[in-house]
């Protein structure tokens, strides 16, 4: 049984320690704003990925919680800096962000696209699927976006065009 539980294991140190965590995330969190686990950029995904592995380490070896907690707010005020940044400085934005990639234009494949972003068409034609467009002229656009999130802009008969501020910031080739 020393493969399931040993008597010298810290069990009640590592409850007590997921407790205070998962307390000190809230409050960080609150105090920083929830944009910081958001899924935006390269730098937000390099973030959550720090993050796990921070409080895996903290519960699972001889971290000490305030050594986790302090790791944890330093990453979540280097994201608060990180955010404010790209706001002022263009080219900080530029660095830690992927601007979205048109995929379809009207009813048209925008294949070299499709190739620079490495998205397969069949992957393309599964998200048409799921955004429910029976026909290709149904398409209004399909952007990759910034997040890696595909999204599709679709028409029916009855509804407008699409306004073009809606592709702002859009590339239209690689």
């Amino acid at each position: 049984m020393d493969w399931i539980y040993q008597s010298d294991d810290p069990i009640l140190t590592t409850l007590a320690a997921s407790f205070l965590i998962f307390i000190a995330i809230i409050i960080i969190t609150r105090l920083v704003g929830l944009r910081s686990f958001a899924k935006f950029t390269a730098y937000d995904f390099a973030f959550t990925i720090a993050i796990g592995s921070i409080i895996s380490a903290t519960l699972t070896s001889s971290t000490t919680v305030v050594h986790g907690v302090t790791a944890i707010a330093a990453l979540l005020f280097l994201t608060f800096i990180f955010s404010f940044l790209q706001r002022v400085l263009p080219s900080i934005k530029k660095l830690t962000s992927n601007k979205p990639l048109l995929l379809m234009d009207g009813n048209q494949i925008l294949n070299e696209n499709l190739k620079h972003a490495r998205i397969e068409k069949e992957q393309l034609i599964a998200k048409l699927r799921e955004a429910n467009v029976m026909s290709f002229d149904q398409v209004e656009a399909v952007v990759l976006e910034s997040t890696g999130d595909i999204s599709v802009l679709h028409r029916t008969e009855d509804e407008d065009s699409l306004h073009q501020d809606i592709l702002e910031g859009v590339r239209k080739k690689p």
